[in-house]
């Protein structure tokens, strides 16, 4: 399945699958934002930094991964997609009412790890990068810096919004998931695309 050669539809693709990555990033911004008070900029720097570092790092390495087996999955790579970014999306929408989470502010090594934790999706959507057709680096940077942002954005805002935003994030990022890997099986099952 690939996007052909339409600018428009490529940035758009790329854009939603930034942004349905990156709400996992953005729900932990948000709660972090509830329970960082003091120098809550230089918080959502060090937040926007790692998780979105973290985010253009994934996709790369699972492109990576997504080459050394495309020849083998191309006859049913749609399907690949399709269950992928299903899983994901599902997975997402499941930790969104997941209720046992206590946030606290993430400094050092477990900042590290959450940030290497909030993007195991973007791994794996990178392995789908290849079946989709789109620009590798150029989804990678897109994905990272959307994912920065959002965290910046996110920890500025997360007192105000609360703990519901941050589920109401996950979801959302959920359904995008599954929306794009709907699209790529229904694209090429039925349009051959």
């Amino acid at each position: 399945m690939t996007w052909g050669n339409n600018p428009v539809t490529i940035f758009l693709t790329i854009g939603a699958l930034a942004l349905g990555l990156a709400m996992d990033a953005f729900a932990v911004a948000l709660s972090q934002g509830t329970v960082v008070r003091q120098r809550a900029m230089r918080h959502a720097l060090a937040l926007g930094a790692a998780f979105g570092g973290a985010q253009a790092a994934m996709p790369l390495l699972g492109a990576l991964l997504g080459a050394a087996i495309l020849g083998w999955i191309a006859a049913f790579d749609h399907w690949v997609v399709l269950g992928l970014l299903g899983f994901l999306g599902y997975r997402m929408i499941a930790q969104a009412f997941d209720d046992e989470t206590e946030a606290s502010p993430l400094t050092g090594w477990a900042l590290g790890a959450a940030a290497i934790a909030t993007s195991i999706d973007a791994l794996a959507a990178g392995i789908a990068l290849p079946s989709l057709g789109l620009p590798v680096l150029s989804s990678a940077l897109v994905i990272g810096l959307v994912t920065a942002i959002l965290c910046i954005i996110g920890v500025r805002f997360g007192a105000a919004l609360g703990s519901r935003a941050g589920r109401a994030a996950d979801v959302l990022g959920g359904l995008i998931l599954i929306g794009i890997g709907f699209n790529t099986f229904i694209s090429h099952q039925f349009f051959g695309a």
